[in-house]
């Protein structure tokens, strides 16, 4: 049986921060299965799912540990195994418009009012292309409640976009997309 790890790692930015990682995770037997990684602000930042056979799993734990000496910040957790598909529930939103603070607070209040789960979010600042100035720019994965009518979800969400000045978009997610291989 295989246990699933996950962990973050934050510190200073470097070449070589990534094959560490995955040296670590290599030489446990593991296989990384889904990342995400960033450099904001100077910082490297990550987070990392990895399938590693139960056995080895606390020495795993142990050998990342070790790259604290490096200055790297880890938090390392075991998952619970759990594969949530897609199902008819499934939703992609993707917001645009000019930045300010507050959109993710008051989308994440809206979505969470209504039972929605947010299981994926990618936020970023880009710049117009004809202005220059900043937008801010989301892209979630949602899972609803069986009870939500999606007119529902989109009619509370197009009311919260003219709010924040921002464009809203609401798909299905086609099925055989996942959250997780």
């Amino acid at each position: 049986m295989a246990a699933s790890i996950i962990f973050t790692a934050i510190g200073s930015d470097r070449p070589g921060l990534v094959r560490a990682l995955s040296e670590k995770v290599a030489a446990s037997g593991g296989n990384w299965l889904e990342s995400r990684m960033a450099h904001l602000a100077g910082q490297f930042a990550g987070i990392v799912l990895v399938s590693v056979p139960e056995p080895d799993a606390e020495a795993l734990i142990t050998s990342l540990r070790e790259l604290e000496t490096l200055g790297l910040h880890l938090t390392i957790e075991r998952g619970l195994n759990e594969v949530m598909p897609p199902t008819p529930n499934s939703f992609k939103l993707e917001v645009m418009g000019h930045d300010h603070p507050g959109i993710v607070r008051d989308i994440a209040r809206a979505l969470e009012d209504r039972g929605v789960n947010i299981e994926e979010l990618a936020t970023e600042i880009v710049k117009g292309s004809w202005s220059g100035t900043s937008l801010f720019r989301a892209t979630a994965l949602l899972r609803t409640p069986g009870e939500l009518k999606i007119a529902e979800l989109r009619d509370v969400l197009e009311r919260l976009a003219g709010d924040l000045t921002v464009e809203i978009s609401l798909d299905d997610v086609p099925k055989s997309a996942g959250t997780e291989s």
